[in-house]
């Protein structure tokens, strides 16, 4: 068996493995190990595992991910959720379909300073469902709204996701923040125009409600001017050159802290529970970074990536018909795995052939990101429609599903939107430090 054909075996058992349930880190690091052991022998498995693992996580840039985790952890203990909603709610409650909308954009708001998808979901929905049901929404649009409003918080910057792709490509992740503001902004309207076509087609899943009185808007609208604060810092300071994203990212996380400190919300219980939820989760992304580094060593050496960039070329299909392929590749493995676990398996395969055919690997971050954003609602592993469905009492999985196609559609054309038209993604990075 040649080397590349190995690394090719190789790839395949790590998917098997993790469609077996095997945790992520330990499939690939098991399949790294093994396979570098039929390349170099004992020797080199001994050399690679003495240095690979510290090599992965030590980078002074790596730190950008615990803090940014921290920010969205604080801003969560800070009870912005209701904040948004109740702003949102008053401008658009009132049109049929607006209490969704508000929900869209709540989870838009909130991921801006959230990051986390699942987060954003469990959040935003233990407020917007209970208001929808109040007001007689049909569960399967409420409950969708929320799963596909809440992808927007792996979008919209500072994303995990893109700090993720950033740090495996050695891509600025600056630029890829800001890449992502206006495909962010857009999924945004696609969804809140697929709420308002289902309710326009089908108005008794969605009844109007009683319209705000201007002064309450503003007394609301006035309440969340923190949000807007610590967005436009972080990710202001990082587009003028005042941070870089590490140092955007603790001036996010110490704002984060402080809002939380005066909303009431942060005790010394929940100030604990920060601290462990947040060490949770660095340690789960830093073990799957250790796993994914031990794998990737292993598919180097099998030069399996520069035997696709060959073979690409020796079959002569367009970029385009290549770069769909990928897609379309992705959109797949979505359906089966969580999105980190799927860039962190793929990116370091992949990236070198979208590279080597001239995109932009800024602009396939942006791309990736939004097709790991429908993984994140496809069935049967879509994360967020658990989350949903364990956030709200009694809900039932068919539900959920029935609701979210036409979102995963929205999904779509914004995939070929800016397929067609990068600019839409590039436009914002030009003066990006």
């Amino acid at each position: 068996m040649s080397n590349a054909a190995l690394g090719l075996a190789g790839f395949v058992l790590a998917l098997t493995l993790i469609g077996l349930g095997l945790p992520v880190a330990i499939a690939m690091s098991t399949v790294g190990v093994i396979g570098y052991w039929l390349l170099h022998g004992w020797a080199g498995v001994a050399f690679s595992l003495g240095s690979t693992p510290f090599e992965s996580v030590f980078p002074y840039s790596f730190s950008v991910i615990p803090l940014f985790v921290l920010m969205g952890v604080f801003a969560s203990h800070a009870g912005l959720s209701r904040s948004l909603f109740d702003m949102l709610n008053s401008f658009f409650g009132h049109i049929r379909g607006g209490l969704a909308v508000t929900t869209i954009g709540a989870s838009a708001l909130f991921g801006s300073i959230c990051g986390s998808s699942l987060a954003t979901v469990a959040t935003i929905g233990r407020v917007a469902m209970p208001e929808m049901r109040r007001h007689g929404y049909d569960d399967s649009l409420s409950a969708a709204t929320v799963a596909a409003g809440g992808t927007l918080g792996v979008m919209i910057p500072p994303s995990i996701l893109l700090v993720i792709y950033g740090l495996l490509t050695q891509s600025s992740i600056g630029k890829l923040f800001m890449a992502a503001l206006i495909p962010g902004v857009l999924g945004t309207f696609l969804y809140a125009a697929v709420v308002l076509a289902q309710t326009r087609m089908n108005p008794k899943v969605a009844p109007k409600a009683n319209r705000t009185p201007w002064s309450e808007r503003m007394r609301l609208l006035s309440k969340i001017w923190p949000v807007i604060l610590l967005f436009g810092l972080v990710i202001g300071g990082i587009y003028t050159g005042w941070f870089s994203p590490t140092e955007a990212a603790a001036v996010g996380a110490f704002g984060a802290f402080l809002l939380a400190l005066f909303s009431g919300g942060l005790t010394r219980k929940s100030l604990k529970a920060t601290v462990v939820e947040t060490a949770g989760l660095t340690g789960m992304i830093f073990f799957i970074l250790i796993g994914a580094a031990l794998f990737n060593a292993f598919l180097e050496s099998t030069q399996l990536p520069q035997m696709i960039i060959q073979q690409t070329e020796q079959l002569g299909m367009s970029r385009l018909t290549v770069m769909l392929l990928i897609l379309v590749f992705y959109l797949v493995l979505g359906c089966f795995m969580d999105s980190i676990s799927m860039i962190l398996l793929t990116v370091p395969l992949i990236a070198p052939v979208v590279a080597e055919m001239g995109y932009d690997l800024i602009w396939f971050g942006i791309m990736v990101v939004t097709v790991a954003e429908v993984g994140l609602i496809t069935p049967p592993v879509g994360m967020n429609l658990f989350v949903v469905q364990a956030t709200v009492p009694g809900l039932r999985q068919a539900t959920v599903i029935r609701g979210i196609f036409p979102f995963v559609v929205a999904d779509i054309v914004r995939l070929g939107l800016l397929l067609a038209f990068p600019a839409i993604a590039l436009w914002m990075t030009a003066a990006t430090p």
